[in-house]
Order: structure tokens, then C-alpha cells, then sequence
């Protein structure tokens, strides 16, 4: 009887973590509309990294008017959300450049609308993490998130100026890119 319950303890166990690691999954940051305008950019590097921004750009912009309204509930949550959305899209933004810089695409025009985005990002961000008038019991429910977010756009916007140096460089001595970069053909 013992060894009975022992099994059904061990597949209640597996199914409450597996609910625990399924109620973790981040939800889509996209929506329908964005996800179609994305799978048709999907050869267009410069349209699609154009659209990745824009889309990281409204959910900043989204971030910015839910703090600044009086009648916003559950600030910190909400901001939280926000920031990880944020997260989502700009890493899925730089999991694009990779596969571009793989397919070895010519995207240094695209990279220089990135890079000016990042230095954006960048003082949007630090201005929320430095806002004086946040309680700090609110800004700890977020600031892991926030922290994470900025030390993600550092290190990004270090790797999209190097990336960017690389690829001028590399059109100077003649590189030759694929035809599906807009660029130059092989």
C-alpha cells in the first residue's frame, strides 16, 4: 500500500511542477497584427529590424503613459510587465541581427537605426530606474527586471556598434553580401 502512495505522490509532484513551470511561461509580447507585419519582414532586414523597434518603442511608450496616469492600479505589476514585454521584443530583435549577420546580410543601415534606438532605450530606462518620486516598495517589485533590461541594452548597444564597425569595414575591402540584404550580391 505504502509503495502505491509513494507513485502517486511522485506523479502528483510532477504535475504541480509541471503547472508551475507552465504558469512561468512569458506570454506572447506581440500581437496578432505585429506577429503578420513580422513573418512578412521576414527577408527585409531593414523593414524587419525597423519593425522590432517600433514595436519596443510603443511598449515603452505604453510603460511611460500607464506611470504617469493617477488611476493606474497595481503600478508595480503592471510596470514589471511592461519592462519584461520590453525585454521579450528587444531580444527577439537581436536573435533577428544574429540570423541576419549568419546569413551574412549587409546590415549596416538598418544597424545604425538600432543603435540610435539602443542610446534611447537606454535613457528611458535609466530615467524610470532614477525617478525620485517612486516609492521604493514599488520600484523593488520591478527592479530585477529593470536592472536585467538595462544590462541587456548595454551590453547590446556594445554589440551593435562593434557589429556595425565590422560590417563598414568589411564593405571597404569589398565584402560581398547576399542578394537578400538589399546589398550587395555574392
Amino acid at each position: 500500500m505504502s509503495v502505491r502512495w509513494f507513485g502517486f505522490g511522485i506523479v502528483l509532484g510532477l504535475l504541480l511542477l509541471g503547472t508551475a513551470a507552465w504558469g512561468q511561461r512569458h506570454r506572447d509580447p506581440f500581437t496578432p497584427a505585429e506577429i503578420d507585419q513580422i513573418r512578412d519582414a521576414s527577408w527585409e532586414p531593414q523593414q524587419r529590424l525597423s519593425l522590432y523597434l517600433k514595436f519596443a518603442r510603443a511598449r515603452l511608450a505604453a510603460l511611460q503613459q500607464m506611470r504617469s496616469d493617477p488611476k493606474t492600479k497595481n503600478r508595480p505589476q503592471q510596470t514589471h510587465d511592461a519592462l519584461d514585454d520590453f525585454l521579450l521584443i528587444y531580444d527577439e530583435l537581436n536573435d533577428n541581427i544574429d540570423t541576419y549577420v549568419d546569413r551574412k546580410n549587409d546590415i549596416r543601415k538598418p544597424l545604425k537605426l538600432v543603435i540610435d534606438a539602443d542610446t534611447e532605450f537606454q535613457a528611458k530606462l535609466r530615467a524610470l530606474k532614477d525617478a525620485a518620486d517612486v516609492p521604493p516598495e514599488e520600484a523593488q517589485k520591478y527592479e530585477f527586471v529593470l536592472t536585467n533590461t538595462l544590462d541587456t541594452l548595454d551590453t547590446s548597444a556594445e554589440e551593435h556598434r562593434k557589429l556595425l564597425a565590422e560590417q563598414e569595414e568589411a564593405g571597404k575591402h569589398g565584402k560581398k553580401y547576399s542578394k537578400a540584404s538589399g546589398g550587395k550580391s555574392e
